[in-house]
């Protein structure tokens, strides 16, 4: 080694670093190993040897770089070049089947194919490549924004840092959706190390891998097993794909692992049976799964339908039934929500329920506990729904001694001793925002970050100023001063001054906002968006009649009723006159932009900016970028060797443009006399 030329060993270098990413490749993505690990270290011990020897051919890419970065005091926050959705869940056949009559209906077809994966239980993360290169790692963070854990993510064996060429092209931006996750193996392992240090075990592999990710120091994320899979291409330039199923082929070949258990379904019933398939298969996985995803093949049709608020329309969670586990309930307490709303809660003798401890669990409503003839003091099965929240699934009554106590709600609220009236299959505190439980779920709501986004206005700051009587109706938010704050424990000179800032800033986040956060029930974050638009002003929703209301497409019986029903109480009319007078503003305004309204599709080579950068302009300037080409296209923008978009944008006649006159359009450039014709331009094609 030491005999070598500069040139040599630079040359060397590159020969190490393409033969362990192959090996990487064959070993990771494809597990077809073709040598040992001991030949593998070998490897990377004379890569590292030269490196060492030659410094300055160290790249950020080189297999000996996965963990390299310092610790970091906090991670920084970075927006998606996307939003990463959440998916509406199904746990029946008929449901799933209700999904895809749904689909076919407002595709306007017979058929559908769709593309079912398991729904793995991990963390959802964004990786992004440029020219081929690995630069940027997040985590979904509330979909629209994540944490940079850049240098965490590279420390995974799994991750490619340079994307493989040899049968796809490279594309010059890539932004892929994947899921960290941990093998139960290695979450058991881990587990027996940790006791073994007198340390606190972890529930579970997804709270593992998050938890391991989520290290400020990579050096200690290199420590954990961590393993991933990649599911969605978020955004490409430089290569054309149609199909969830084409994307998934296009990952693979370009280094990322994907899971082996995919499979393309014909129609909705081959995707069912695949649910079944994997429900079988799931115990012998190395990994856990709470499901399977099923997906609309077409990206065209995924276009089409489009998304609601936070999830697209296009795919469904169909998830797996959930686990069960026997123990006591020990009592049975009741919970008052922020519409007032009674929950009884059972309190159970803890019990392991797969890796999370659980000691409480939802029995909803007086309904359920008769239906299931629940007592206190039975022994019962329990389990998380979805494997999430836990509930009471059935009673063992061989268990019973004759001990077991009914249940009967209470005709008090138990929290501020006022009346509790029946209403259909629930009883509800009468008291309003004057029961101190309901003020503080509702003061939580309207704080929280999707309504008027106070930051420092969390639950335990908000039980804190109602239990000291600062706070007894939502108004009373913007009465607060920065002295009544320093008088309260936690807080100091900053923390309270930052808390009247965040206080006065959200008089700011418009109607729609305003709207959600009030807490009309019925009434979500993409209803109230509808209904801002809608009625421009919080006077004219207030006053608006059933027959607006239904007149509204999104809006239903129920939903219209709740609405009138809010409004029509004076103490609710009374507070947002309040809100108003302290300044919260309550009129629509327009976005602002003049895009507004018009979709744009991308096609070919920018020479003056990236593909995502013409798309953040777009965006900022009101408009919206897809990937289908269709006729609700405004305009197609064609640079260097377009890709079929092209000829499809000709054939449905839609407005062409090329780089120059898309500049003029966004207001970049000014146009010259003379504009060079489009098929100049394009070339040939």
């Amino acid at each position: 080694m030491e005999k070598l030329s500069r040139e040599e060993a630079k040359k060397r270098i590159e020969w190490l670093r393409k033969e362990i990413w192959r090996h990487n490749y064959l070993y990771y993505v494809l597990n077809k190993p073709e040598i040992s690990d001991a030949e593998y270290d070998k490897l990377m011990e004379e890569l590292r040897r030269l490196e060492e020897m030659y410094p300055e051919f160290i790249t950020p890419d080189s297999p000996t770089q996965r963990v390299g970065a310092p610790p970091a005091k906090e991670f920084k926050t970075v927006r998606h070049v996307k939003p990463m959705l959440s998916l509406d869940t199904a746990h029946k056949e008929e449901e799933v089947e209700a999904f895809d009559k749904r689909v076919k209906r407002e595709l306007g077809v017979d058929d559908v194919e769709y593309v079912a994966e398991p729904k793995l239980d991990g963390l959802s993360v964004e990786l992004v490549y440029e020219n081929g290169k690995y630069v940027r790692g997040s985590t979904r963070g509330d979909g629209i924004n994540g944490e940079d854990v850049t240098e965490n993510i590279r420390t995974i064996k799994a991750v490619p840092l340079v994307l493989r060429g040899e049968e796809l092209p490279i594309p010059r931006m890539l932004a892929v959706r994947g899921e960290v996750i941990m093998h139960i193996d290695d979450f058991e392992r881990l587990n027996k190390e940790l006791i073994e240090k007198g340390e606190e075990p972890l529930a579970n592999p997804r709270n593992a891998a998050a938890g391991s990710l989520r290290r400020l120091d990579p050096r200690e994320t290199a420590q954990r097993p961590l393993d991933i899979f990649f599911y969605e291409v978020m955004l490409v330039e430089g290569y054309e794909i149609d199909t969830q199923w084409d994307a998934l082929q296009a990952l693979k070949k370009w280094g990322l692992k994907v899971n082996p258990h995919i499979r393309k379904c014909r129609d909705i019933r081959e995707a069912i049976e695949y649910h079944h398939e994997m429900e079988k298969k799931r115990e012998n996985l190395e990994y856990e799964i709470d499901g399977v995803v099923i997906k609309v093949n077409r990206f065209d049709y995924q276009e089409k339908l489009g998304v609601k608020t936070r999830s697209p329309k296009w795919a469904i969670a169909y998830k797996f039934p959930p686990r069960k586990e026997e123990t006591q309930i020990l009592d049975i307490v009741v919970q008052v929500g922020r519409t007032g709303i009674l929950t009884p809660v059972a309190l159970l003798k803890p019990v392991d329920v797969k890796g999370v401890t659980v000691s409480r669990a939802t029995l909803h409503n007086e309904d359920y506990i008769k239906e299931k003839d629940i007592r206190i003091g039975d022994w019962v099965r329990v389990a998380r729904a979805g494997d999430v929240i836990p509930e009471v699934i059935e009673v063992i009554k061989e268990r019973r001694t004759g001990k077991e106590k009914p249940f009967k709600m209470p005709s008090r609220c138990p929290v501020c001793r006022s009346k509790v009236v029946k209403e259909g299959a629930y009883y509800r505190c009468t008291a309003g925002l004057s029961c101190p439980a309901q003020l503080k779920r509702a003061i939580a709501h309207f704080a929280s970050k999707n309504a008027m986004d106070i930051e420092g206005l969390g639950s335990q700051t908000v039980d804190m100023l109602v239990e000291k009587g600062l706070i007894k109706r939502l108004s009373d938010i913007y009465k607060l001063k920065k002295v009544d704050l320093l008088r309260l424990p936690r807080f100091a000179e900053k923390s309270a001054k930052n808390l009247i800032e965040a206080i006065e800033k959200s008089k700011e986040r418009g109607l729609a906002r305003l709207i959600y956060a009030l807490g009309i029930p019925n009434v979500g974050e993409h209803t109230a968006k509808i209904l801002a638009e809608k009625f421009r002003s919080m006077d004219k929703l207030m006053n608006a009649s059933m027959a607006e209301l239904l007149s509204i497409k999104e809006i239903g019986p129920e939903t219209a009723e709740s609405i009138i029903n809010f409004f029509k109480e004076e103490r609710n009319r009374k507070e947002i006159e309040e809100l108003k007078k302290l300044g919260v503003k309550m009129e629509y305004e327009e976005e602002k932009g003049k895009l507004k309204g018009k979709k744009f599709v991308f096609t070919g080579s920018l020479k003056s900016m990236t593909r995502g950068e013409a798309k953040a302009i777009v965006e900022e300037l009101g408009g919206e970028v897809v990937n289908t080409v269709s006729k609700s296209v405004d305009y197609v923008v064609v640079g260097e060797n377009p890709g079929s978009k092209y000829e499809k944008a000709k054939a449905l006649g839609l407005k062409i443009i090329n780089e120059r006159e898309f500049k003029k359009l966004i207001g970049m450039e000014e146009e010259e006399e003379k504009i060079v014709p489009l098929d100049k331009f394009i070339g040939e094609k």
